[in-house]
């Protein structure tokens, strides 16, 4: 049997809007939630790949959720934020700015309100996606950090990053 239909372990997650679909991370991974703030462009990054930010001195590249999935674009409002997640890839830890739509809550779910994603019929890659939630009758999109972030799409955005800097030096 599957393991997130079995699991009676509740776990928590950090709820948010894309293109008024609800989704979410896992708590465990999410660092913390930013207003969105001044975001320095990277040239010869993929579209999704919005820019990077300063978060105390250190450089965290920024990805633009919507693009990511091939949701269409729109602009920043009061509530679109910049959720701070950690990913790895190849036993190593990362941390970029995923841009939403809003932040909505933290919501818990018991192992018996997390069900596999479908294999079809998905607006998404299914690659994205560790499961669909349940909650008061509503659908909540759980996503898997480590598989939303690549380590070929990080490695990129640190290499234009160089050469971005190289170049003003």
């Amino acid at each position: 049997m599957d393991k997130a239909k079995t699991s009676t372990e509740s776990r928590q997650f950090l709820s948010f809007l894309l293109d008024k679909e609800l989704f979410a991370f896992e708590v465990l991974k999410v660092r913390e939630v930013l207003e969105v703030t001044r975001i320095t462009k990277v040239p010869k990054t993929p579209a999704f790949m919005v820019g990077v930010i300063n978060l105390r001195g250190g450089v965290v590249p920024v990805v633009d959720l919507r693009l990511k999935f091939d949701l269409p674009a729109t602009e920043a409002t009061v509530d679109t934020s910049i959720i701070i997640v950690e990913a790895s890839q190849e036993g190593e830890t990362f941390v970029i700015g995923a841009l939403v739509d809003a932040v909505k809550a933290v919501i818990r779910l018991d192992g018996g309100e997390i069900e596999e994603a479908p294999k079809v019929g998905m607006r998404l890659s299914g690659e994205f996606i560790a499961g669909i939630g349940k909650k008061g009758g509503t659908f909540v999109i759980l996503l898997d950090s480590d598989r939303v972030f690549s380590r070929k799409e990080m490695d990129a955005v640190a290499e234009a990053s160089a050469q971005s800097d190289a170049q003003e030096a």
